[in-house]
């Protein structure tokens, strides 16, 4: 009953569209920190989603487990109560969900913002559904939204996926996965337990130091007994109908395929970040330029918080090591009214 209450105040609050002290862009647990902070200070905010609450996890894959323990996943001091130590994709998005309910979090989902322009003394942004004026804006829209792609002919059939959901679908099929971190081991062991027969493409002579370790065993085994087979230092050259082309060390080799799974990792909007005049480094990195101390950006009042803040290196932050920037955002914000 007193759930369905707070969720009832969670609806109600989102119907409000007047101006703000704080426009959120991004729903993920970053984003929902920072609004968090911006409720206990006082301040009036909205979040805005252009998917499900916390999208990215929403679409991480069914089994996932975190490489991060429950207590590290924590926002708002609200515990985080999990059947093991390391929480499941389930899991977290349970735990999100209730902490934007009993939060009471003004969240506005499937709302995507196109354009933050400057007016005034504050900004305008300009979405899907309507208009909203704000005097700050944070910036936490994370770096799941854009694939790398693989850039060879046949990527664009209907058969290459870059996102990747459950096992069952890719039962007894026959499965190609590209990449050597984590995700493309989860992929090519779920499948393979499905009954799929597997094939590794991987650019590297390895697979990843990044895997977690209770999986490394689990994917060298399955290669070193050929249950997997993996191609390593190699490269899909061509994508079609019924096959695939891989470029190795010992030359051309085309394969029997009905799926390509190719886990190349994502990357940021880059471009929305210069769009709304956030300056970005001039190596392959992009950092963006940031106050440390108050995230603030070039842009005055144009604040980013969580992985966007790393720019093409995303492994640098998780949720565990930039919770604190929405209190150094918020506590900003409130110095300067």
């Amino acid at each position: 009953m007193n759930e369905q209450h707070n969720l009832q105040d969670f609806t109600d609050l989102s119907r409000d569209h007047s101006g703000f002290d704080l426009v959120i862009i991004g729903g993920g647990p970053i984003g929902l920190n920072c609004g968090l902070e911006a409720k206990k200070a006082g301040l009036s905010y909205v979040i805005l989603e252009k998917g499900a609450l916390v999208n990215s996890l929403y679409n991480y894959p069914i089994n996932m487990t975190f490489f991060s323990t429950s207590e590290r996943l924590e926002i708002g001091g609200v515990p985080f109560v999990s059947n093991n130590p390391k929480p499941t994709r389930p899991e977290a998005l349970e735990y999100y969900r209730r902490v934007a309910i009993s939060g009471g979090l003004h969240v506005k989902l499937f709302e995507e913002v196109l354009k933050v322009e400057r007016k005034n003394e504050g900004f305008s942004v300009i979405t899907t559904k309507q208009n909203y004026t704000a005097k700050n804006i944070i910036i936490a829209t994370g770096f799941y939204d854009i694939p790398y792609l693989l850039d060879v002919p046949g990527e664009d059939l209907p058969k290459v996926k870059h996102y990747y959901k459950d096992p069952h679908y890719y039962a007894f099929q026959k499965v190609v996965t590209v990449g050597a971190a984590n995700s493309a081991i989860d992929v090519a062991l779920e499948t393979w337990r499905k009954g799929a027969e597997v094939t590794m493409v991987i650019k590297g002579d390895k697979i990843s130091d990044r895997v977690k370790y209770w999986v490394k065993p689990d994917i060298d085994n399955r290669i070193a007994e050929g249950s997997i087979k993996a191609y390593f230092n190699s490269s899909i050259a061509e994508i079609r109908e019924h096959e695939v082309d891989i470029n190795t060390p010992e030359g051309l080799v085309t394969i029997q395929n009905d799926w390509v799974l190719a886990m190349t990792g994502y990357q940021p909007n880059m471009k929305f970040l210069r769009d709304v005049g956030i300056e970005l480094s001039d190596d392959a990195v992009l950092c963006p330029t940031i106050n440390e101390e108050t995230q603030e950006t070039n842009v005055r009042g144009v604040y980013l918080a969580g992985v966007i803040c790393g720019g093409m290196n995303t492994h640098r932050l998780f949720i565990e090591n930039s919770r604190v920037h929405a209190e150094k955002i918020v506590k900003d914000i409130v110095g300067k009214k």
